[in-house]
């Protein structure tokens, strides 16, 4: 496991994304849980950030679900990923559907130290909890945030609740997700989420429940928090 400041990651997970890539865009494929949430996601987002015309920058951002569905609302996005075959599918899939992302691999410490205050908004969804250093990648997002911007992060809750839906139901019952695809121990309650945020000089504005419903295979926003949510923080601006 690396946790340097250039290379915070764990290769096993890198590894263990780069094995579902090639079906990363399948909607009944291993990742079908990820199409259901990733309307709810780019609508949280569009409510409280503009996208036509803004920069964004989605740290973790896999094969480019969300990427690609914020550059089809105007955005300019730049993507991040260390995994490097789900970014060979993220390219090829944008060259199919005609919507430009700029994807990088690079890691988000590095992206900060050759851009700060370049982008409006940053999106970093379930990707904090694959992270040895979560803090470290808030602090990122928090240079490279222009005054003003603001962070979108969604992860799970370290509770009963996530590790009966989100591990037994969803990994070993439903089998909506990969075995392995989550380890409870790495997930972040909203009160440690809060804290790292103010140390990288972030305020909290919203924290909303994520709400996946297998049965239907739909995602919804929803008042509960106890398993997934997202979370929205602003960079305040200069005085």
């Amino acid at each position: 496991m690396n946790t340097t400041a250039a290379g915070n990651f764990s290769q096993a997970e890198l590894d263990k994304f780069d094995e579902l890539a090639h079906r990363w865009w399948d909607p009944q494929g291993p990742q079908k849980a990820l199409h259901a949430l990733n309307p709810a996601r780019l609508g949280y987002v569009a409510a409280r950030a503009p996208l036509r015309g803004a920069r964004v920058l989605d740290i973790g951002c896999g094969a480019g679900l969300l990427s690609e569905a914020m550059a089809r609302e105007g955005a300019d996005v730049t993507a991040i990923d260390l995994a490097p075959e789900l970014l060979k599918i993220a390219r090829l899939h944008g060259l199919e559907s005609g919507i430009k992302v700029d994807y990088r691999q690079i890691a988000a410490e590095a992206l900060a130290a050759e851009a700060p205050g370049a982008y409006d908004t940053i999106t970093c969804m379930e990707m904090l909890e694959h992270v040895p250093d979560p803090a470290s990648i808030l602090r990122a997002c928090a240079t490279l945030l222009r005054p003003g911007g603001r962070l979108f992060v969604s992860t799970l809750n370290r509770t009963p609740a996530a590790f009966a839906l989100a591990i037994v139901g969803a990994e070993y019952i439903a089998r909506v997700l990969p075995k392995g695809t989550h380890q409870y121990r790495d997930f972040i309650r909203p009160s440690e989420l809060a804290a790292w945020l103010r140390d990288s000089t972030l305020v909290l504005e919203d924290v909303s429940g994520l709400v996946y419903e297998p049965w239907r295979n739909h995602a919804r926003l929803s008042p509960r928090t106890d398993v997934n949510y997202l979370a929205c923080a602003l960079k305040p601006a200069l005085p």
